[in-house]
């Protein structure tokens, strides 16, 4: 489903022009991703699921046609763990 397709449907759901949709759905976007912008943040929604922002240590790595090592740099990663209702 794409972003379009879900604004579309939330318009029919909800009896909603599909500028206050998209609206909606942007306005849901942003606040995810503010929440997640901290190191080891969580967003929790229950029943769906629960977005975490996880801090990945620098590590050493191979570089797989030279096996030269690299270093790889520490990075934030967002994980998803769905609930119980979706799974």
């Amino acid at each position: 489903m794409t972003k379009a397709e879900l604004v579309e449907k939330m318009a029919k759901d909800a009896g909603i022009s599909k500028v206050a949709a998209k609206a909606a759905l942007e306005s849901f976007i942003d606040g995810v991703t503010k929440g997640l912008k901290k190191r080891n943040s969580r967003v929790t929604l229950v029943g769906f699921g629960t977005f975490r922002n996880k801090y990945r240590k620098t590590r050493m790595g191979r570089n797989p046609q030279t096996g030269e090592k690299i270093k790889i740099k520490g990075r934030n990663a967002v994980t998803f763990k769905p609930g119980k209702n979706l799974k």
